[in-house]
């Protein structure tokens, strides 16, 4: 199998036309000298600020410490519409909802709300497509569009934390509990926009969303200076790395970055997090049938793993049409899991939702843009 070619992007804009900046692209202090330049006094963007992060509040109408003559246009300026609602998709009797969103340049992408009995999680997307060219995932085949700005990534977040406040998913009003940056893109390959966005995530009222930094997943392919930035960073979130294989023969077919830095490079970054963070790590492994699966790939990953402070997340592959690529059959499945127990590497098996609404990152995406064509 050839190796795709991989487009390295770190923190290069690759857009059409320029994203409008937001509140949310900013921090605090830098939101305070934003609105003097506006001719506004500094308290102004701490209040809109409340409004946005802790009222999750878009209409500007509903901002009466704000004089209403002034409303509109400070909305206009400081929190500009960046993402459009396209259509929604739900399965699980309406407990998971993918979403996809058009972005001012009619770029699309897709974030997937979820609801389980003790927590509401949204999958959010950091890139449109991207460049790491996994050729069983639909994003990498689509390759990388461009960033999303701080404000785009943190609109996703905020519209979820919205719909779980009204009330849109089965159960009644809830709150949104955690974030995985496992959406379209690679996190870390878009750093200072993903960093700003946990940022708003866990700072607390009124600077964001004051959600916990424990509920918070970053994803990489294993961007080892990315991983390494984000240790320095001192914000604790969940690191999860996708390794898919333990051994570098296969992981560089499935995972090109890996030509750039093995396995080793990779999990000792992990290493070096986890010891700094004292957060426990997660390997992202999609079950691949007869690719990835074998019992001996099971037993080289034990001990890869055995002495790390490590879980194994199993992620039965969600296929994409026409590709060759399916999920392992379930006895390959249990048996994958029996062998790492043998080793007392902690391991689970991941919910399969979202099949039946193009559950994989891409899927939806890609078919709007057939359907619009």
């Amino acid at each position: 199998m050839s190796i795709p070619e991989v487009n390295l992007v770190f923190d290069e804009p690759v857009q059409r036309k320029k994203v409008p900046k937001h509140l949310a692209d900013y921090s605090p202090q830098e939101r305070r000298e934003v609105a003097k330049t506006l001719g506004l006094p500094a308290f102004r963007a701490t209040q809109v600020a409340t409004h946005y992060f802790s009222h999750l509040a878009d209409d500007p109408q509903t901002w009466t410490d704000i004089p209403a003559e002034m409303r509109q246009s400070i909305a206009d300026q400081l929190t500009p519409k960046l993402i459009e609602l396209v259509r929604s998709v739900t399965c699980d009797d309406g407990m998971t909802r993918k979403d996809l969103w058009k972005l001012h340049d009619g770029t699309l992408v897709e974030s997937v709300l979820m609801r389980y009995t003790d927590r509401v999680t949204v999958c959010i997307s950091s890139q449109a497509g991207c460049g790491m060219g996994c050729p069983f995932c639909a994003t990498g085949q689509a390759g990388l569009t461009r960033n999303l700005s701080a404000g785009e990534i943190t609109e996703q977040i905020v519209a979820a934390a919205r719909a779980c406040a009204n009330g849109e998913l089965p159960g009644g009003p809830t709150r949104l509990s955690n974030i995985v940056f496992m959406g379209m893109g690679e996190p870390l390959a878009n750093y200072n926009a993903v960093v700003r966005t946990l940022h708003n995530i866990i700072d607390p009222a009124p600077d964001g969303l004051g959600i916990s930094a424990r509920s918070v997943t970053v994803s990489t392919v294993g961007l080892v200076n990315g991983i390494e930035k984000l240790t320095e960073e001192g914000l604790s979130v969940t690191l999860a790395v996708s390794l898919h294989t333990p051994d570098d023969e296969l992981r560089d077919t499935l995972v090109p970055i890996n030509s750039r830095w093995k396995i080793k490079e990779v999990l000792a970054a992990a290493d070096a997090y986890e010891k700094k963070t004292g957060r426990r790590y997660s390997i992202e492994y999609a079950l691949i049938r007869d690719i990835n699966d074998q019992s001996w790939r099971s037993d080289l990953l034990g001990r890869l793993l055995k002495n790390r402070n490590a879980h194994v997340n199993l992620i039965p592959l969600n296929p994409t049409p026409g590709s060759k690529w399916t999920a392992s059959r379930r006895e390959d499945e249990a048996e994958f899991v029996r062998i790492l127990e043998g080793y007392g590497v902690p391991v689970t098996v991941r919910d399969t939702r979202g099949r039946e609404i193009d559950g994989a990152c891409g899927q939806l995406a890609a078919a709007e843009k057939t359907r619009t064509d």
